[in-house]
């Protein structure tokens, strides 16, 4: 449990009770001892927590998956796009767990505060954690993990199995949140659903769905997967449709130093309007660009980027150059000069335009949903989805542009227009036209899930980057961190010789 985070979120339940001075100020407490902060309280700040990290996985996994390089105004880095890194680089380990020490605390202590509505949407996070550290390290602690000071070396667990437990826990979530709905005020501490408990058990199978879809190419998998999706079909509950899933938004991120979007706050502006430093380093890849200019998908494009000079700050959300397809101009994936702000296109309206500081941070879209429902359907005919794989895919399509902002009469155009990949009757390999066009709708939301899928399905075929020579070297996954190698260094060696170009995770499997 973090400290700083423990005493913030007491300090806001005392001011929220109306403390009174004399009594805030005593003296007469034991140092030694930790407040006790209410569940709810932590739990929005968990949920806070979360998007700042994500931002971080986020943006590594945009980058390996080809959608974005780097800015050529900045010294290029040689830890994302020479892959030269160290387990001191990348530890997204010690902030994940933290983390999920959070959860681990509000499922705890639910129960004893009256707040019993909290166990559900905490576990469902805890399982979207768990999921997103398999999918960077592999083996990770989980039946040991979170259990404070009585297990300071907790043993790594086998991914798979983790990932079967992750099944189990969001079943159990999902019976939380069909028994426990929230009461009173207390939805105002749900800053993703705002105690909406239908919405969560949706999500929930939603994730259920990323969790067995990424183990669909695994050999003697398929009877456990069908078994699964078939039984939350018959659950019920249904999945996210029509809208994303999103931390914060209007009535939380406000105009404040510190509480801007984390998104806005990173690369677009200040609180007071003063762009960032870094906002001239995200760009979208040449590759991205030219791909999507070929396939005249360029309603997307102009939501997923900016025309070349970026954003015009007189008319924000807007292109400076007029916004027509010769305006846009991707930057070679680790390209290191020749393409500067002025002459290439930035990340564009979909996720940042100026004074917009305060929209949701998404952690899952509903695009993403539906390919994973039209690969369910295309790989199992026989699940007991409602829907054909076409159906799926065509409204995974039509969410894509719903959530960049774009016209969504462009997707229905896509039928029938005979475009490889975007008209599911004439694409002849439905696989990997959903594989596409899922990873086109990631770009800008969901980099970390972007990289997982193209380490699994090795689609699209990305160009290597500029600054490796070996074509066929590319992560697979990260080291260890050295702060775990130090403070539970048997259970880390356990692990055996970790190679990130050849260690696999088990659901890698070409």
């Amino acid at each position: 449990m973090k400290v700083k985070a423990l005493i913030i979120a007491t300090m806001v339940a005392l001011v929220g009770n109306g403390c009174k001075t004399k009594d805030f100020l005593n003296i007469n407490t034991n140092p030694n001892q930790l407040p006790t902060a209410s569940p709810n309280y932590l739990f929005t700040n968990a949920l806070n927590v979360t998007a700042t990290n994500m931002l971080a996985t986020n943006e590594l996994g945009t980058y390996w998956s080809g959608q974005w390089s780097q800015g050529n105004g900045y010294i290029i880095s040689t830890q994302q796009f020479a892959y030269q890194f160290t387990n001191g680089d990348f530890n997204y380990w010690d902030g994940y767990y933290d983390n999920l020490q959070d959860y681990q605390f509000v499922i705890n202590n639910a129960d004893a505060n009256g707040q019993m509505f909290l166990k559900g949407p905490a576990k469902v996070m805890k399982a979207m954690l768990f999921q997103q550290l398999v999918d960077l390290y592999g083996n990770v602690p989980y039946t040991d993990a979170l259990k404070g000071a009585a297990v300071l070396a907790p043993k790594f667990d086998d991914q798979k199995a983790i990932y079967e437990s992750l099944i189990t826990l969001l079943d159990e979530a999902i019976v939380d949140l069909k028994t426990n709905p929230f009461t009173g005020s207390f939805g105002t501490s749900d800053i993703v659903f705002a105690g909406n408990v239908t919405k969560w058990a949706q999500f929930a199978n939603s994730l259920k769905m990323r969790i067995l879809i990424r183990q669909s190419k695994v050999s003697g998998r398929d009877t456990y997967i069908k078994t699964e999706i078939n039984k939350i079909v018959t659950q019920g509950s249904g999945f996210i449709t029509g809208e994303d899933v999103g931390v914060g938004g209007a009535s939380f991120y406000q105009p404040a130093a510190g509480q801007l979007n984390p998104i806005y706050d990173r690369w677009g502006y200040s609180e007071t309007g003063a762009k960032r430093a870094l906002n001239n380093y995200p760009r979208p890849t040449q590759f991205l660009i030219n791909s999507l200019k070929a396939s005249g998908d360029t309603l997307r494009m102009k939501r997923i980027a900016y025309a070349t000079g970026g954003e015009n700050a007189n008319n924000p959300g807007v292109s400076t150059k007029a916004e027509i397809a010769a305006n846009y101009s991707g930057t070679p994936f680790g390209a290191s000069s020749g393409y500067l702000p002025a002459n290439t296109s930035s990340v564009g309206p979909s996720l940042l335009v100026k004074g917009d500081f305060n929209r949701k941070f998404i952690i899952m879209t509903a695009a993403e949903v539906q390919f994973l429902l039209a690969e369910a359907k295309q790989r199992y005919s026989d699940v007991t989805l409602p829907n054909t794989a076409q159906v799926y895919f065509e409204n995974g399509i039509t969410q894509s542009f719903r959530v960049l902002g774009a016209n969504t009469a462009g997707a229905t155009a896509y039928k029938g227009s005979g475009i490889q990949n975007y008209d599911w009757v004439a694409s002849t390999d439905k696989l990997t036209a959903i594989a596409i066009q899922k990873w086109i709708a990631l770009t800008n939301f969901s980099g970390l899930e972007a990289w997982a899928e193209y380490r699994r399905t090795n689609l699209p075929v990305i160009p290597q980057s500029i600054q490796v020579p070996e074509a066929t070297k590319r992560p697979l996954r990260l080291f260890y961190p050295n702060s775990e190698a130090g403070s539970n260094v048997a259970n880390v060696a356990a692990q055996g010789t970790i190679d990130p170009f050849s260690t696999k995770l088990f659901w890698d499997v070409d």
